[in-house]
C-alpha cells in the first residue's frame, strides 16, 4: 500500500515541477481518480489550473449537477455542454474499441478548446494503473491512454495518479479530505454510459441505462459492491399488459473486487434482484426484461465494452 502523505508530497512536487509557470487544465469527471487528480493538481499550482466537467450526455443521473456543487471551491470550474457533439461523433459506431476511440479524441477536441480559451499547455488527467495495464495489454481502450488520437495539442499530459491501484487513490482522497460521496464513490468508466450501451449509442439507450443504473446503484448500496450497474444488452419480447412488446432487455451487473484487475460476481439475494427488476420494468414501459450477470473477472471485463 502506497504511504499516502509521502505521496502526496511528492506528486504535488512533481506537478509543479511538470507545469511550471505554465496554465493547465485538468480533465474532472467527478470519480475519484480525476478528483483526486484536480486536488493535488489545484493544492500544487492553484489559479495556474482550470478545472473542466464535460458533459457528454452519457454521465450519471445527477451527475453534472452535483459536479458543480462539490467543486464549487474551484472558482475556475468550467462546465462545458457536449451532448450534442458526443452523440453526432458516436452516430453508427457499433465496435466496441471504435466507440472508445471516438469518445477518447472527442474529449481531447473539447479540451483543446477549452485550453485555447484559456492558453493552457498541459493537460492534467486521472489516469490510474490499471487503466494503463489494459489499454497496453490490448484488453481494451481507455478514453485516457489507448483512446487518445495521435496528434494532442498540448505541451504535455500530466498523470499525478498513473502508479496507484483504485484502493491506493480511494487512500489519496481520504487523506486529501474529499468528500466520501467522492472518495468511496463506485467506479464510472471515463467513456460513460456509452460502454454500457450494447451496439450504437442512441439517447433513448442512454436514457434506459442511466435511470437502470441508478437504481442498481440504490438497491444494492446495503450489499457494499465494488461496483455495480446496469446495461442495456439488446431487444426482446415481453408482455406489459395484455399486449405483447418488443422491449430493451437490461442486464444487472455487481462485482465484489479489490483493485479492479479481478472481480467475483456478488451472490445478491433473490428478494434485491427482484426489487432491482421490478423497478427497472416498472419505470420504464420499453424495458421488456432484467437479467443478472453471474460471470467473474475473468473471464469477463467488469464492464461489458
Amino acid at each position: 500500500m502506497v504511504n499516502v502523505d509521502e505521496f502526496i508530497e511528492d506528486a504535488t512536487a512533481s506537478i509543479r515541477d511538470q507545469i511550471g509557470d505554465e496554465h493547465a487544465i485538468i480533465a474532472l469527471s467527478g470519480g475519484v481518480d480525476s478528483s483526486v487528480a484536480a486536488t493535488l493538481a489545484y493544492e500544487a499550482v492553484g489559479e495556474q489550473l482550470t478545472p473542466v466537467y464535460v458533459d457528454t450526455g452519457l454521465m450519471r443521473k445527477g451527475e453534472t449537477e452535483q459536479i458543480a456543487d462539490t467543486f464549487s471551491f474551484m472558482e475556475s470550474l468550467r462546465v462545458v455542454d457536449a451532448e450534442e457533439r458526443f452523440f453526432d461523433a458516436l452516430e453508427g459506431v457499433v465496435d466496441p474499441e471504435e466507440k472508445r476511440k471516438v469518445i477518447g479524441e472527442q474529449f481531447i477536441r473539447e479540451f483543446e478548446r477549452e485550453a485555447k480559451e484559456t492558453d493552457a499547455q498541459y493537460l492534467v488527467q486521472g489516469t490510474i494503473y490499471p487503466d494503463r495495464i489494459e489499454s497496453e495489454g490490448n484488453i481494451k481502450s481507455h478514453h485516457n491512454v489507448g483512446g487518445l488520437p495521435d496528434v494532442v495539442d498540448f505541451e504535455g499530459i500530466v498523470e499525478p495518479v498513473r502508479d496507484l491501484y483504485k484502493d491506493e487513490v480511494r487512500e489519496v482522497a481520504r487523506a486529501l479530505g474529499l468528500e466520501s460521496i467522492i472518495a468511496e464513490r463506485m467506479p464510472f468508466p471515463g467513456p460513460g454510459l456509452a460502454v454500457r450501451v450494447l451496439g450504437e449509442v442512441t439517447p433513448e439507450k442512454v436514457d434506459v441505462a442511466r435511470d437502470a443504473c441508478h437504481i442498481v446503484e440504490d438497491e444494492t448500496e446495503k450489499h457494499d459492491p465494488w461496483q455495480a450497474f446496469a446495461a442495456v444488452i439488446g431487444k426482446g419480447t415481453g408482455v406489459k399488459g395484455d399486449n405483447r412488446v418488443h422491449g430493451w432487455i437490461v442486464s444487472v451487473r455487481s462485482v465484489e473486487s479489490r483493485d479492479g484487475m479481478t472481480a467475483r460476481a456478488q451472490e445478491l439475494p433473490w428478494d434485491t434482484l427482484q426489487r432491482i427488476q421490478s423497478r427497472i420494468t416498472g419505470t420504464n414501459e420499453n424495458v421488456a426484461r432484467v437479467v443478472y450477470d453471474v460471470t467473474h473477472k475473468p473471464p469477463a471485463t467488469i464492464e461489458y465494452e
